[in-house]
């Protein structure tokens, strides 16, 4: 399981006063809100950094932080990732997940192997499994109670049951 989730990535300077714009990759914007500090991932390693500021304009978020005082400092991070410790995520409701910890896991039904979890797509209504068949084509599994009857992280399993006229 993953120990870090990626909230966003900064994308440019906000003023003179070392504020940045950042592309949240969260779903949840608010979260940043909350948030009292994030690693900032930069081509020399990972910093720790404490949030200052927040504020939100359009689809961006605009941060400051406490280590940095002026665009001079922060202008070096622009394209660095900002991400969260496991235990710093925000928590889930029942029936949620976090997409990294899904990612790669088999894929079953009764004790067939399917293929593998590529990717989530979160769309309005539900989320969607892209599941990469054992022949190399790929499915689209939404993630109802229905189709996903369980999910192992111990043995990185997914358990579905598939509707009929899937696999056509």
């Amino acid at each position: 399981m993953e120990d870090f989730f990626r909230i966003g990535v900064i994308t440019s300077t906000h003023g003179l006063k070392g504020e940045v714009k950042v592309f949240p990759t969260t779903d949840d914007v608010n979260r940043f809100k909350k948030l009292k500090k994030c690693i900032l991932r930069t081509p020399k390693g990972d910093m720790e950094v404490e949030k200052k500021s927040c504020k939100f304009f359009k689809n961006m978020v605009i941060l400051s932080f406490k280590e940095f005082q002026d665009i001079n400092e922060i202008e070096k991070y622009k394209n660095c990732e900002l991400y969260v410790r496991r235990e710093d995520a925000m928590p889930l409701d029942e029936d949620e997940f976090y997409i990294a910890d899904v990612i790669g896991m088999d894929v079953y039904e009764e004790n067939k192997k399917l293929g593998e979890l590529e990717d989530v797509l979160q769309t309005g209504a539900n989320d969607v499994f892209v599941v990469r068949l054992t022949d190399g084509k790929e499915l689209l599994l939404p993630v109802i109670k229905q189709c996903v009857l369980d999910i192992d992280y111990e043995s990185r399993k997914v358990m579905v049951k598939l509707m009929k006229g899937m696999l056509d």
